[in-house]
């Protein structure tokens, strides 16, 4: 009698197992099948040439280094550069926490490449990003700018005074000044009220 029971619950046991191992190969059989669905789609996307939007081939390039051009009469290029600089990881809240981070922040501008426009008045701003604080500490600056032009794959042109020559050459309507403050631009931190 007692040899029954034993075979009862190994058998009851059994097809727990069983049970168990079939809903485990059906969970990896739809995970494999979702992975070849998306390999296959990277692999479509992954040259911007296969959605004619640019090609893969640019002179002087070496071959190691994957460069793309971007076709700029697509039909939806504006839509694209738009796309792109929009999820660019320069996001302002981000941006905020790394600049205060800096030292003691007083004022902090954004204009140029961060506004995203256009290119033509990225290109007349004077600063792409412009700094007045006091304590700043130069390494942390320095490892702050390279990281920020490696997500944005641009060199920025940034503009950095303490609180006092900024004061100064706010009062004399100094020309960068002016041209950055009167151009578009936001101002991410403004602790001095202007």
């Amino acid at each position: 009698m007692a040899k029954r029971n034993r075979h009862k619950k190994n058998s009851s046991k059994n097809k727990t197992r069983r049970s168990k191992t079939i809903r485990a190969k059906v969970k990896f059989k739809k995970k494999a099948r979702q992975k070849t669905i998306n390999s296959r789609a990277k692999r479509r996307t992954r040259h911007p040439a296969n959605l004619g939007t640019g090609s893969s081939t640019r002179p002087g390039t070496s071959k190691r280094k994957a460069m793309y051009s971007l076709n700029q009469n697509f039909e939806f290029f504006s839509e694209l550069k738009s796309l792109i600089l929009k999820a660019s990881p320069a996001e302002k809240d981000s941006l905020i926490k790394k600049i205060s981070a800096l030292g003691k922040i007083k004022l902090a501008v954004i204009s140029g490449i961060f506004l995203n426009s256009d290119i033509e008045s990225s290109a007349s701003a004077t600063a792409d990003l412009f700094i007045v604080g006091d304590d700043i500490d130069r390494n942390k600056l320095r490892n702050f700018l390279k990281s920020l032009e490696a997500e944005i794959g641009r060199e920025i042109r940034f503009g950095l005074m303490d609180r006092e020559e900024f004061e100064y050459r706010f009062g004399m309507f100094d020309r960068f000044i002016r041209v950055l403050l009167e151009g578009p631009h936001e101002k991410i931190i403004n602790r001095l009220g202007i």
